[in-house]
C-alpha cells in the first residue's frame, strides 16, 4: 500500500505539519498493474501482445478534467474525442477494473484510444477505491461522473441521451449495478440526478454477488476478501449490503440493452443468466459474447482486445 498527497500543500520541498500530512494522504493500492498481468500470461496464452496505440491526425484527448470535489480530494475524467467527421454522437463512460481497490482510468487508455477513433466520446472517470473510502463511495462517483458528462455533452459532440457506459471485471460490475438502478435514488449525490444510460458494457464484470458461483470466490476471505473489503464485510456479516450490490437483483423493465462480454471464466460473469432472463422477458436487447482459452484481463492484450473493440461497436450501432 502506497500513499500519495491529495492536494498541492504537500508537494517536495515544502514544510508541512506531519499531523496535517498525515490528514492530506490517500491510500494507494498498486499491485494490479498492467505489466504484472502480462508476465503472469505471456508464458501461458500463445499469440498474446500489447495492443498497439497510435494517434490520428487531429485527434482530442483532455487530461485530468475536474468533474468533483469531495472535500480538498479532486476527482479527474480523461476524454478521448473521435474527429469531428467520425461522431457518431455517442459518449461512453468506461469504468476501470482492480478489484474495487486498485487499477486506475489509464488502464483503459487503449481501448478508449480505439473507440475514438471509431467515433465515439469516450469518458474515463477516476473514483474512490476501497482503502480511501469503501461501498457505496466509488458508485456515487460514478454516477457525478455520468451527471458531469452529460453536461459537457455539447462541447464533447455526443447525445446525452446517447451515453453509455462500461467496464471490466469490478468496473463491469459497478457499471451494470448503476445502469440498472439509473431509475432510483441508490448511488446518487442527489435523487432527481439524471444518470439514466443508452447501454451496458460489462466486460467480465460479477451480476450477482449471492449466487454460489460469485459467493465460492467473492466471499472466499471473508471480510478481507476483495469484495468484504469493499463492501463493508463478508456476506454472513452484511447480506443486505451484497444483494444491494447486485445488478441482477435490480434488472427490470428499465434496464438499458446490455452487452456481456466473458473471458470464458464463468465466475466473473456469475448471475449472468439471471440478468438474461430477466431483460429478455422485458424485451430488452441483450448480448452475450464468450471467449475461449483467455485470461480474465481479456480487454488489456490482443488478440482480445481487437475483437472486444469490434464487439462494443457492433453492440452501439446495432439497430
Amino acid at each position: 500500500m502506497r500513499f500519495f498527497p491529495a492536494v498541492a500543500s504537500a508537494v517536495l520541498g515544502l514544510s508541512v505539519a506531519a499531523s496535517t500530512l498525515a490528514a492530506d494522504l490517500i491510500p494507494v493500492d498498486d499491485s494490479y498493474t498492467i505489466s504484472q498481468r502480462y508476465a503472469r500470461y505471456k508464458d501461458q496464452y500463445a499469440g498474446i501482445s500489447w495492443p498497439v496505440s497510435e494517434f490520428q491526425s487531429g485527434q482530442t484527448v483532455l487530461f485530468d478534467r475536474l468533474y468533483k470535489t469531495v472535500g480538498e480530494r479532486e476527482l479527474h475524467v480523461d476524454v478521448f474525442l473521435p474527429l469531428a467527421e467520425r461522431r457518431t454522437g455517442q459518449g461512453i463512460v468506461l469504468v476501470h477494473g482492480g478489484g474495487w481497490r486498485s487499477g486506475g482510468k489509464s488502464h483503459f487508455y487503449a481501448l478508449a484510444n480505439r473507440l475514438a477513433q471509431r467515433g465515439y466520446a469516450v469518458l474515463l472517470p477516476e473514483f474512490r477505491l476501497s482503502p480511501e473510502a469503501p461501498y457505496p463511495a466509488g458508485l456515487i462517483d460514478v454516477n457525478d461522473a455520468i451527471v458531469w458528462a452529460k453536461s459537457q455533452a455539447a462541447d464533447f459532440g455526443f447525445d446525452r441521451d446517447k451515453l453509455a457506459i462500461g467496464g471490466a471485471s469490478s468496473g463491469g460490475q459497478m457499471a451494470a449495478l448503476l445502469a440498472y438502478t439509473a431509475d432510483t435514488p441508490l448511488f446518487k449525490s442527489t435523487p432527481t440526478d439524471d444518470t439514466k444510460v443508452s447501454a451496458l458494457i460489462d466486460i467480465d464484470g460479477v451480476l450477482d454477488f449471492t449466487t454460489p458461483l460469485a459467493l465460492q470466490f467473492e466471499n472466499a476471505a471473508g471480510d478481507k476478501s476483495a469484495a468484504g473489503l469493499w463492501l463493508g464485510g463478508a456476506m454472513e456479516r452484511v447480506p443486505d449490503r451484497w444483494r444491494e450490490a447486485s445488478a441482477a437483483q435490480h434488472a427490470g423493465p428499465q434496464s438499458p440493452p446490455t452487452l456481456v462480454i466473458s473471458s470464458g471464466i464463468p465466475r466473473f460473469t456469475a448471475g449472468r443468466e439471471i440478468v438474461e432472463t430477466k431483460l429478455k422477458a422485458q424485451g430488452i436487447r441483450y448480448r452475450y459474447a464468450r471467449f475461449e482459452n483467455a485470461p480474465h484481463d481479456i480487454w488489456l492484450f490482443d488478440p482480445w482486445f481487437s475483437q472486444i473493440v469490434d464487439q462494443i461497436d457492433g453492440f452501439l450501432t446495432e439497430k
